[in-house]
């Protein structure tokens, strides 16, 4: 069978996260495999650890990394999306850049069906075909593979991909790379445009934002792309993993990788920088109109219960209407007015996503929701009535109570959840183990499947094969959900 593919984080080029094709019901749990063999728990029982999202090629092979020790050491598989069995797998050289939460490994699908990974010293590693069981993951080395060969040791410790991978239309493929020493070629933390023959080019963060005291892309931070593909969206930020970082957002040309625009992300609020932390996953995402968004956490901790917020620009990152009342660790979800039948507004499309609301932080309730926000609109925020932000158009109340609590509810374990145009439904997964469908139309939960007996954990992916098949991870674990 033949589908649409799922290309990377959040689908596409935009991170819309919106399917092609309208999902399967949440019948049952149909096959399951590990992404982590060793996954590290907290002594409270936690797992923060970010698990990048895997691909599905249009003939239904879902392609995912599975991360094989305590401290990385990374495979990818090629599985059947029908039934899980495995067609093929590869092993990886790939490093993890310096980190506090472990950060995600994420492949990357073109719209020709090339498959990339990130490999060590900044490599990509790249198979022809996604489906095939006989394949090789062979380098591409943006700064020179003649470079690379004459000294790997000095690149593999000192130069590491940092985000996920984007691609345009046309196969170039974006992303950002931290450099924590001296190295032979001279790099920079920076980001690279790698075209589908190998040649690339890159730009120094700091060169790019006009400030030397910018380090590096932001960790987990995956490049958008302009609607029409001239426009590279991408953050970096200054400090270590587990500071109180802040940072901008960088527009660069898609072709030359010049700077069209830099923004210093500022926290509304207290009209300071606000942090833009490397623990989580936030990336840009762009409308179809072309405003950009992107979720920062507030500058002092607290100030707004830890849910951050979600900043809007225009296509040249001058700051426009208002920001949404949650940012924390969040890529919303593009869907259209339509797939909200009982709205009025005037808006085109809408934005979905989580809106915890963390219990025990500030004046945080644990009444922990998902919602529909009008980036056109506006209201007083709940929290601080003070500042305007994006209208609630719905939203609806995490179902299961937390532990030791009457009121408070499971959070929502998704930072980039799958959007079901054709049926109106938004496909999320919470702490409490159970993969939910929220239908738009009734604003009700009108289906689930229980993964697992939950726990808590960093935030993860849904996704949607060619075949409208539902996946979700959880646990260190690939859910795949059939109809029947």
């Amino acid at each position: 069978m033949t589908g649409p593919a799922w290309f990377g984080y959040g689908r596409d080029a935009q991170h819309t996260a919106a399917s092609a094709i309208a999902s399967q019901d949440l019948g049952h749990v149909a096959w399951t495999t590990k992404v982590d063999l060793d996954p590290q728990y907290t002594p409270a029982g936690a797992l923060l650890t970010h698990y990048g999202s895997p691909v599905v090629t249009t003939h239904n092979t879902v392609v995912i990394p599975v991360k094989k020790t305590a401290t990385g050491g990374y495979r990818i598989e090629g599985r059947n999306g029908a039934n899980g069995t495995l067609i093929w797998s590869a092993d990886t050289d790939y490093v993890m850049p310096p980190h506090n939460w472990l950060p995600p490994y994420s492949p990357l699908l073109t719209a020709q069906g090339r498959l990339y990974v990130p490999g060590a010293g900044g490599k990509l590693l790249v198979r022809n075909d996604g489906d095939a069981p006989n394949g090789t993951l062979a380098p591409q080395v943006f700064y020179g593979t003649a470079q690379y060969n004459a000294n790997p040791a000095a690149f593999d410790g000192s130069v590491f991909i940092n985000t996920p991978l984007t691609a345009d239309a046309q196969g170039n493929v974006f992303f950002g790379f931290q450099v924590t020493g001296a190295n032979p070629a001279g790099l920079v933390s920076g980001v690279a445009r790698v075209a589908p023959d190998g040649t690339a080019i890159w730009v120094g963060v700091a060169l790019a934002a006009g400030d030397s005291t910018i380090q590096k892309p932001v960790l987990n931070c995956a490049p958008a792309l302009s609607i029409d593909g001239t426009t590279v969206y991408i953050a970096a930020n200054r400090g270590a993993p587990g500071t109180t970082q802040t940072g901008v957002l960088l527009a660069l040309d898609s072709t030359t990788l010049a700077t069209r625009a830099s923004v210093v992300l500022m926290d509304p609020n207290l009209g300071v920088p606000a942090r833009v932390s490397d623990d989580g996953t936030a990336s840009p995402v762009v409308g179809p109109d072309g405003r950009v968004f992107y979720g920062v956490l507030e500058r002092t901790f607290g100030t707004h219960n830890a849910r951050g917020w979600l900043l809007q620009f225009d296509a040249l990152l001058n700051p426009v209407g208002v920001p949404g009342s949650f940012g924390w660790d969040v890529s919303p979800s593009v869907i259209p007015a339509s797939m909200v039948p009982s709205y009025t507004g005037t808006s085109t499309y809408l934005l979905a996503q989580k809106y915890n609301n963390y219990a025990g932080v500030n004046t945080g309730t644990g009444l922990n929701q998902l919602a529909v926000l009008d980036p056109g609109a506006s209201q007083a925020d709940t929290i601080v009535p003070t500042i305007q932000v994006m209208r609630e158009v719905l939203t609806i109340l995490g179902p299961t109570l937390d532990v030791g609590s009457a009121t408070a509810r499971r959070e929502w374990c998704i930072n980039t959840m799958a959007a079901d145009p054709l049926r109106k439904s938004i496909l999320a997964n919470n702490e409490d183990g159970v993969l939910y469908r929220w239908d738009l139309t009734t604003n009700t939960f009108s289906q689930n499947v229980r993964l697992n007996s939950g726990l808590g954990q960093a935030y993860t992916p849904t996704w949607i094969g060619a075949d409208g098949g539902v996946y979700a991870i959880s646990n260190a674990t690939l859910y795949a959900i059939r109809a029947s």
